[in-house]
């Protein structure tokens, strides 16, 4: 699947102008281990001319227009020459396709568990050809008609209902109009549990391992499903348009999950067969809604081409997040969307490959993949929450409305959905849109007590934006609000002497935000006081930001953690602060590895005070209760002593706290960090309750050890000497990199420098970035990194994905580096 090329946005247009699909019919047969036959029968009508198919086998065995085969050997990366006269045409073609292993295509992971194999397909992007034949690409709709043959203890779920008509045969009914990136099928001993509400067929799925787990919260996730659904049609009138509904966790999947028009695929992880705090409960019942939110948008409305791609996702965002904390008992779902998911996006705005919201991925498919990022989902979101308050919601619904019902199984673009909004009522929109959408960056917003005034620094490339900017003062007794409309670079804004003051503390401003120094001073003292959770959430985001951006002193940041925390009743925050500090590899994604520990003056230090502020909001913390276990977590990610982390693991004094798998395996990771583990108790402990999970987590703690061997046998997966799955390569690479092994990793920099513009020859698509960014040396951030880094970006040769990742990395270690030089940390 490396090297085949991106399908460019020219060509799009042309396949377009030139075909018009009629429908597919597509044969699989999943009965062998390592490939499985795939028959396409595609019925289409021509203009006239040449064009190609997409198509990524293993091999091609027969491909026959209009009744005459044509020769196998043409197919050349990826692609097959047609030249289709004007009129009806009917396309066969029969071929081997690869089962995968890196989250794309058709993915076969094998349970751990028991040793059963499972079976889904991700079509994202450009993964549909190693599937089935097809012209690949958003506009070219058409209904599928699919056919499976499966092993006999198998069953087959898809985007349309289905039925198996023999033993081990499967047939579904024809789909609705699809993009050949939603086409899906889920397959494999699965456990299956089927509901029924409002007239639609409902599933849910896991590996039969997971099955009680998914038993356990079934009903959580049914009474989620069908509130969302009823607030879907009441929001939008219109009804869900694509039959039954299954919700799938599947192993190893690459994203949180994917909108699959009635076959809808989550990844596994998020069935809790170990306990987790409330958290976790809230993000995935925001995604729930969030994919929910993607069958209108998206789904029955799907962009022309991937430059508006942002759009469903920033829509599916806002609505995912509005709906959860509206009508399901998740109400503080807002909340922990701004402690959770903002800083993702103000942090990628912020790099030097920030883009525009709109218009990402304009040119290729590749160029949109590598700007799917948390601009597209955190920015969108914070855009569209805007400009719903703006419009209010007769019109932003109203417009919506409008837009499904004109492009219904259709295509649109982002100016079709903002013409409906103006003709509902918004007016110009182009003014805003060009301010918020099609400018990239942030704008700095702080104050300056001196000038009395508010002062916005706009990014290099300047937007006139307007801010509506909430204000909270501390009075001495109390927070008052306050409201300042930011139009020019300085807004008059005159507090007394010494007053603390937070910007935007109802999270409802997109800004580079600062906490300046006289609150900074003052915060170690009104955190405890802070009743508010949104306030306590934006002051926890503007920390982070202002460390990121070295405006922050990182000493500050840690005195504010260590009082606030102690009162915070949150456990999203407490949990997101422990993975920022912590060393446990739950959450972290590679280049925010330790950061806030990665420059402070003196970090065992400021390590030992953070694991007695956890530990001390674990004491104080109902026993049993979400808190106390996010506090747990976090202390073990910080704590320096063995003893203590060998106390947690034998379970002993710690009331309410269930030390289970989940629990056993974050400590052994801290001990790992520690060098106070070895591989044979690893493997002790993995035989003990060997699954999907535990296995992820004996890899990451592997790469973990302080040992030469540990190390080379991580650095196979790295290059793929050895085979990893997408899942491996994130935990072994996140797990690679140690504070304190410097002299060991030391040699890895150059090896990673030299080495990871050959992973293109055994990764593609998701899995490699994945690669690129979990093995990047963070932990080794300096000069001689940072030059190692720019040097690699400048080679033209280097692939485009790859490049995108270092030059985030690159600029990460700017960010230290710069801090460090600030505020004299070593």
């Amino acid at each position: 699947m490396c090297g085949v090329r991106s399908l460019q946005l020219n060509e799009a247009r042309d396949r377009f102008d030139l075909l018009e699909i009629t429908s597919y019919d597509v044969t699989l047969d999943l009965r062998e281990e390592t490939t499985f036959a795939s028959t396409t029968v595609i019925e289409v009508t021509s203009k006239g001319g040449d064009t190609f198919l997409d198509l990524k086998p293993v091999a091609l065995g027969r491909i026959e227009l209009d009744g005459t085969d044509l020769p196998v050997d043409a197919l050349d990366d990826g692609r097959y020459p047609l030249t289709l006269p004007a009129g009806e045409h009917r396309i066969v073609v029969e071929s081997a396709m690869p089962f995968r292993n890196d989250g794309e295509g058709l993915h076969r992971a094998v349970d751990p568990a028991d040793g059963r194999p499972y079976v889904y397909q991700m079509s994202f992007m450009s993964a549909a050809p190693s599937v089935f034949a097809c012209f690949d690409q958003p506009d070219l709709k058409a209904p599928y008609t699919l056919r499976v043959a499966a092993p006999d203890d198998w069953i087959v779920v898809a985007n349309a209902a289905g039925t198996e008509v023999d033993r081990g045969r499967w047939e579904f009914e024809q789909s609705q109009p699809l993009s050949t990136y939603f086409v899906s099928l889920v397959a494999g001993p699965y456990h299956r549990i089927a509901d029924h509400h409002d007239g639609i067929d409902l599933g849910l799925l896991a590996r039969r391992s997971l099955a009680p787990a998914l038993e356990k919260d079934a009903e959580e996730l049914l009474t989620l499903t069908r509130q969302c659904f009823d607030e879907f049609h009441r929001l939008f009138g219109i009804r869900y348009a694509f039959g039954k509904y299954d919700q799938a966790f599947v192993p190893e999947f690459n994203a949180g999950a994917m909108e699959n028009p009635g076959c809808v695929t989550f990844r596994d992880p998020l069935l809790f067969s170990t306990r987790v705090p409330r958290s976790m409960r809230i993000q995935r019942a925001t995604t729930v809604a969030h994919e929910m939110a993607h069958q209108w948008f998206g789904n029955l409305v799907t962009p022309k081409w991937w430059d508006d791609l942002w759009l469903n996702e920033a829509f599916a965002e806002y609505m995912g997040n509005r709906v959860t904390a509206e009508v399901t008992e998740f109400d503080d779902a807002l909340v922990w969307a701004a402690v959770a998911r903002k800083n993702w996006g103000l942090t990628a705005d912020s790099r030097p490959s920030t883009h525009p919201v709109a218009g990402n991925g304009a040119l290729d498919a590749d160029a949109a993949l590598q700007d799917f990022d948390g601009i597209s989902y955190s920015k969108g979101h914070a855009v569209l929450t805007q400009l719903a308050h703006q419009v209010g919601d007769d019109v932003f619904l109203g417009g919506v409305r409008d837009h499904f019902t004109r492009h219904r199984f259709g295509n649109a673009t982002m100016r079709d959905l903002f013409g409906s909004w103006e003709a509902a009522g918004a007016g110009d929109l182009e003014p805003w849109t060009a301010a918020w959408l099609r400018k990239a960056g942030l704008d700095r917003i702080e104050l300056d007590r001196q000038a009395g005034a508010v002062v916005r620094t706009p990014p290099a490339d300047p937007a006139d934006r307007t801010h509506v900017l909430g204000v909270a003062a501390w009075n001495g007794t109390a927070w008052e609000r306050g409201e300042v409309r930011v139009e020019t670079e300085r807004t008059p804004y005159v507090v007394a002497p010494g007053t603390p003051v937070i910007l935007d503390p109802d999270d409802t401003a997109w800004a580079d935000l600062t906490i300046d120094p006289v609150t900074a001073a003052a915060l170690p003292g009104l955190l405890p006081t802070m009743t508010d959770p949104l306030l306590r959430a934006t002051t926890w985001i503007t920390l982070r930001n202002g460390v990121h951006h070295a405006r922050l002193d990182p000493d500050a940041a840690v005195a504010m953690i260590c009082a606030g925390v102690p009162a915070e009743d949150q456990d999203a925050a407490v949990g997101t602060l422990g993975v920022w500090v912590g060393d446990d590899g739950e959450g972290a994604r590679g280049v925010v590895h330790e950061k806030l520990l990665a420059t402070v003056r003196d970090p065992e230090r400021s390590r030992a005070d953070v694991h007695q502020t956890f530990l001390a909001r674990a004491a104080t913390a109902p026993a049993g209760s979400d808190l106390q276990l996010a506090a747990y977590q976090a202390a073990t990610g910080t704590a320096t002593s063995t003893d203590w982390l060998r106390a947690l693991l034998a379970g002993t004094e710690t009331p309410g706290l269930e030390v289970d798998a989940g629990m056993r395996w974050r400590v052994l990771k801290r001990l790992a960090s520690l060098g106070a583990t070895d591989l044979d108790e690893l493997d002790r402990e993995l035989a003990r309750e060997n699954d999907a999970k535990t296995q992820i987590a004996h890899a990451w703690s592997h790469a973990r050890l302080p040992d030469p061997d540990a190390k080379a046998w991580a650095w196979q997966r790295f290059t793929g000497e050895a085979a990893a799955s997408n899942y491996e390569i994130e935990a072994i690479g996140t797990g690679f990199w140690a504070s304190g092994q410097d002299e060991l990793l030391m040699p890895y920099v150059d090896r990673y420098l030299a080495e990871v513009k050959g992973t293109t020859a055994v990764r593609s698509g998701w899995g490699l970035a994945d690669g690129a960014l979990f093995f990047y040396p963070i932990t080794m951030a300096g000069p001689d990194l940072l030059a190692g880094t720019e040097q690699l970006i400048g080679d033209p040769e280097l692939n485009l994905s790859i490049r995108r990742v270092l030059v985030d990395a690159g600029d990460e270690v700017r960010s230290r580096l710069r801090t460090r030089e600030r505020y004299g940390a070593s």
